[in-house]
């Protein structure tokens, strides 16, 4: 079984894997749960809190301090970051998303004109086999089964796993704002995935031909999905 890095540890490792994701014009934040700045930014924002649980609010406050973060590194100025349905509403003229796991949360910014669509997963704890129907279709199961079935054989399966159901969590919320609301997958199994080198290819079950690259990059014992549509997509 894989252990899990605290806070700390994740935001080091996550910090690493900057210079891969802000090459190609993104910009990536990173904020721990007991980060100084990791408050409400203003009224709203406390508004918001007011019917959350203590870790749920935890994982908010996180969440936007990262999103301002990544914001500020993408030189776009940030106060209050609202919600737009369950989305966090970014300002005008970008656009981001947040994720958050094991005491560390991460956002990915870009200006509009970059991307008009962005996702981001974190996961850090590793999937249950018996998972795989879930995330996985049966045809996509197959690559799953390509180790024996030894020690290292299942470790490996446990983390192609993780691999696959993070990056269809990433571009799940970057097809929940690029598609339109009925053409949007409402499940990671409406998402098709194919592992190519780096990550995987993505795109929705019902439209084949609007395909996202997603990248996958190791974080200690789990993994960091992205996911940015390409300029001027027309989806």
């Amino acid at each position: 079984m894989l252990s899990t890095p605290d806070g700390a540890w994740a935001e080091r490792l996550l910090l690493g894997l900057r210079p891969a994701v802000e090459e190609h014009g993104l910009f990536l934040g990173v904020a721990t749960f007991d980060s100084p700045d990791a408050v409400p930014a203003g009224p709203g924002e406390e508004r918001l809190l007011q019917d959350m649980l203590p870790a749920r609010r935890s994982e908010f406050t996180a969440g936007r301090c990262a999103a301002r973060r990544a914001l500020a590194r993408a030189g776009i100025p940030a106060g209050e970051i609202l919600r737009a349905g369950r989305r966090p509403r970014m300002p005008a003229g970008s656009v981001g998303s947040i994720t958050h796991c094991a005491g560390a949360a991460v956002a990915l910014a870009a200006p509009r004109w970059r991307s008009p669509s962005v996702g981001i997963d974190l996961e850090l704890r590793p999937l249950p086999p018996r998972a795989a129907r879930l995330v996985l279709s049966p045809d996509e199961q197959s690559w799953l089964n390509r180790t024996s079935r030894t020690e290292a054989g299942e470790a490996e399966d446990e983390g192609r796993l993780l691999a696959a159901f993070s990056a269809k969590e990433a571009a799940f919320k970057a097809f929940s704002t690029l598609l339109a609301p009925q053409e949007a997958p409402t499940m990671l199994l409406g998402i098709a995935i194919r592992p190519v080198p780096g990550g995987f290819r993505a795109w929705p079950r019902r439209l084949p031909g609007r395909v996202l690259d997603v990248a996958v990059r190791p974080v200690g014992p789990g993994v960091l999905s992205w996911t940015a549509a390409p300029p001027g997509a027309q989806y």
